[in-house]
């Protein structure tokens, strides 16, 4: 199949996907959509096929069986073409942390061949917020400030996807708070989001979620009807309401 209309289509288009890892069904038949900028939130506890799901759409996993669809290109056709349009930080990986945030800049910069005037902005960006920091090993930042590094290299390459995977997953309370408001900002820009979370509270900053559960998405939405429909003042008490009625709302 072709790639799809850019400017008519979503940003992102996951369509019948599955992921099998021998016996075990990691990912089982998930269907969503993310419009163009907007924050989408994949919701679950550890374990639920989140970051599986991650990995196909960014075409470093390939589906069972699925389609997903990137800024209009079929990932499973053009892989390469479709990672030029994402910015992808992951929980586990982002930074080189025996370099300082200024060198990691700098390689990303190449990697990407970013234009020097780009990088030089935000080389200016990093010495002004972090000031000396900015060139010592990323190893000795606090895990909040090395994640917004991590972010704005993801952000380097001026992608119109952000794709982050459990980016606040132990950073504290002020630093999860300042990294939000930063993905805000990025969608005040036109950037289109996709975050995964097991922080329940963080879920409900998304303009919509999708609640996972062994490897099924049980609902989709945005979270005040998530909890209208469960009759839930919260979305933690919606996701445990979900999860044992088996998606029922």
């Amino acid at each position: 199949m072709t790639g799809r209309d850019q400017s008519t289509s979503p940003m992102i288009e996951v369509e019948g996907l599955v992921r099998r890892f021998g016996s075990f069904t990691a990912v089982n038949r998930i269907s969503f959509s993310v419009a163009r900028g907007e924050v989408f939130g994949l919701l679950g506890a550890n374990g639920a096929g989140k970051t599986t799901t991650i990995r196909m759409i960014c075409g470093l996993l390939p589906p069972t069986a699925g389609r997903i669809f990137v800024d209009g290109i079929p990932v499973h056709r053009q892989p390469r073409l479709a990672r030029t349009r994402i910015g992808y930080l992951s929980q586990r990986f982002s930074l080189y942390e025996d370099l300082s945030p200024e060198e990691n800049v700098r390689f990303f910069s190449a990697l990407y061949r970013v234009e020097d005037t780009r990088t030089a902005h935000y080389l200016a960006r990093l010495s002004s917020w972090l000031g000396e920091g900015a060139r010592r090993p990323v190893r000795t930042l606090p895990l909040g400030f090395r994640q917004r590094v991590g972010l704005m290299c993801a952000l380097l390459h001026d992608p119109p996807l952000l794709i982050l995977d459990e980016p606040t997953s132990g950073v504290d309370p002020v630093g999860r708070q300042e990294f939000w408001e930063e993905i805000y900002r990025q969608s005040s820009k036109g950037k289109t989001i996709l975050v995964t979370t097991h922080y329940m509270e963080e879920a409900e900053y998304c303009h919509r979620v999708a609640i996972m559960h062994q490897g099924k998405v049980l609902v989709e939405g945005p979270p005040q009807e998530i909890m209208a429909s469960s009759g839930t003042r919260t979305l933690q008490e919606a996701f445990i309401h979900l999860v044992s009625s088996g998606g029922t709302p």
